[in-house]
């Protein structure tokens, strides 16, 4: 006589079947989809967001809102970013939400005694611009999610008030900047282990304020933070430490939505942030000089292939140093990115010599047309035909070093991304004219290329980068290796890195591109100078392939893609 089955057991295994079917469910809803960032956590995070019925636009908030926790080096609410998409109606949008100078900022506000102080520009009370990224990701979510801000808010305050374990990354970066994190107590409390010494790898970092902070805003919305408690509690600290930033700095804080950039390369359309993003324009304009020499012809292990993308980064951070800014303030000529110019710089390349750029262009129209008035890069895609492209930043590691406090939120330093003085170079060697120099309400230049990529009308590749000014040579090499050499994202990411931002005068190579390639580049005329690795690069997309995402195979990072099963 069979046995009986027990009604325990028998609930078990229908508690574990329905689990089962669930999962299932929940994968196959899944299908198509595509995260990158920098942090296993952030892309968790995004995940679950595809789970619980978002779409790439929750994804990528749930994301940003968790990196502000567990890599709040780079990024989070007391910083900027830009944000460029294509919804699946094939609308295509950007969200600027990149930081503005308080009312009381002028133009020599870091000068003194006649010279330029960069440690006022990049540390302390000074350094701090109106942070944006908060009402950025609040209008991403409203427009275009499926799932409340307020939902977002609250999962990423589970994760600082729960708390994680300190990557050796982390720990890292902590020891790096530690001795400027203890001029600031509140900073020196959250990021030193209680003996006076900066937390160590393994260790639980838990961010009680920065919890209560998200559940507030949470609670009574992103006017909490511009129009209430963080905004008074900011001016407070400010008047007491020297600092210019008031409340009515950030009731007055708003963000653009301007129309993308978009360029043609070859067969693909490349989509990416205007003004006060230099990232899109000068993409697009080292891919137009770069046409003129047919990329995918020529060996990318080649002196030549170096050679040519080189000459190009020149000529483009030249015009960058004089003619970019905020478009609000200053004229950027939309000749920047014409075929025309484009073709006239190209002739000044000589393919076997180094040459000497001794000045910016003029490109066709530059008196009448014009544009509209330490970072992480994170990407998104969905099975509905979203796509996302973010790159948010609070500047160098932990920004300003300040925590305001009693909000766990640690606030820039985009104030050193203005020219503080024509000719003086900011924390990354970049030089910038009076397009950039610092004016009251003003964003800073940028160098955050978030870019998407077309073929027809079908999205394919979405990129972008940390680094400073590298970002801008890490997003054009990305998309030289996969459209123009066939190669997957992960090849391309682990392709040798070099830049070259006009000045200095020298390329920047890793030493993976080989003893080889950096002696023939010496005979041709380049002066080299041999790093470590060359930024961070997350991308997404399917540039024949199939679907891939992936983080920079030289950093800690999660990247996950849902292929469509055949």
């Amino acid at each position: 006589m069979p046995r009986t089955t027990d009604l325990p057991t028998f609930n078990l295994w229908l508690a574990f079947l329905f689990f089962f079917a669930s999962s299932v469910r929940a994968d196959i809803k899944l299908r198509g989809s595509a995260i990158a960032t920098v942090d296993p956590i952030a892309t968790d995070a995004a995940v679950q967001a595809l789970r619980n019925g978002g779409n790439a636009f929750d994804a990528s908030v749930a994301a940003a809102l968790t990196l502000g926790v567990v890599n709040g080096y780079n990024s989070g609410i007391g910083g900027g970013c830009f944000i460029v998409a294509r919804k699946a109606s094939g609308e295509l949008f950007t969200i600027n939400g990149r930081e503005t100078a308080p009312e009381k900022s002028h133009r020599d506000m870091f000068i003194r005694d006649g010279l330029a102080q960069t440690g006022l520009s990049q540390t302390g009370a000074l350094a701090i611009a109106v942070p944006g990224s908060l009402m950025a990701y609040s209008e991403l979510c409203k427009k275009h999610g499926k799932i409340s801000f307020k939902k977002h808010l609250k999962n990423a305050s589970s994760i600082a008030r729960n708390g994680f374990k300190v990557p050796a990354s982390f720990a890292n970066r902590v020891k790096s900047n530690f001795k400027q994190i203890q001029k600031y107590p509140d900073t020196a409390k959250i990021f030193s282990n209680g003996k006076g010494e900066p937390i160590k790898a393994g260790s639980i970092l838990i961010q009680k304020d920065l919890a209560e902070t998200y559940n507030k805003i949470a609670q009574h919305g992103t006017d909490w933070f511009y129009n209430g408690h963080f905004s008074k509690k900011t001016e407070e600290w400010m008047k007491k430490n020297g600092g210019i930033m008031r409340s009515g700095d950030f009731e007055k804080y708003h963000i653009t939505s301007p129309s993308p950039i978009k360029t043609t390369y070859r067969e693909f359309t490349i989509v990416g942030m205007p003004p006060p993003s230099s990232g899109g324009t000068h993409v697009a304009q080292i891919l137009n000089i770069l046409e003129h020499f047919e990329m995918n012809k020529i060996d990318s292990d080649s002196p030549k292939f170096y050679h040519l993308i080189t000459e190009a980064m020149k000529l483009a951070f030249a015009d960058r140093a004089h003619w970019l800014g905020d478009p609000s303030f200053s004229k950027i000529p939309l000749g920047l990115v014409s075929k025309k110019y484009a073709k006239s710089l190209a002739k000044k390349i000589n393919p076997k010599k180094a040459g000497k750029v001794k000045s910016h262009g003029t490109p066709p129209g530059s008196t009448e047309h014009f544009f509209n008035k330490h970072t992480t890069h994170f990407s998104c895609s969905d099975n509905e035909g979203n796509w996302v492209a973010i790159t948010a930043t609070i500047n160098t590691s932990f920004g300003s070093k300040v925590i305001i406090p009693g909000t766990g939120v640690i606030m820039n330093n985009e104030m050193d991304d203005f020219s503080i003085s024509p000719g003086t170079p900011n924390a990354f060697g970049l030089i910038g004219n009076e397009a950039n120099a610092v004016a009251p309400g003003k964003r800073p230049l940028s160098s955050m290329s978030p870019t998407i990529v077309l073929k027809g009308h079908k999205p394919i590749l979405s990129v972008g980068a940390a680094g400073g000014p590298t970002i801008i040579s890490q997003t054009l090499l990305t998309l030289i290796h996969t459209l123009d050499h066939n190669l997957s994202i992960r090849e391309a990411l682990m392709k040798p890195r070099f830049h070259h931002q006009w000045q200095p005068n020298q390329i920047r190579i890793e030493s993976t591109a080989g003893q080889r390639i950096i002696d023939s580049l010496k005979q041709m005329g380049h002066q080299i100078y041999i790093g470590g690795y060359g930024g961070a690069t997350q991308a997404i997309g399917n540039t024949g392939k199939g679907l891939e995402a992936v983080h920079d195979p030289r950093l800690r990072g999660k990247a996950i893609a849902f292929p469509i099963l055949k």
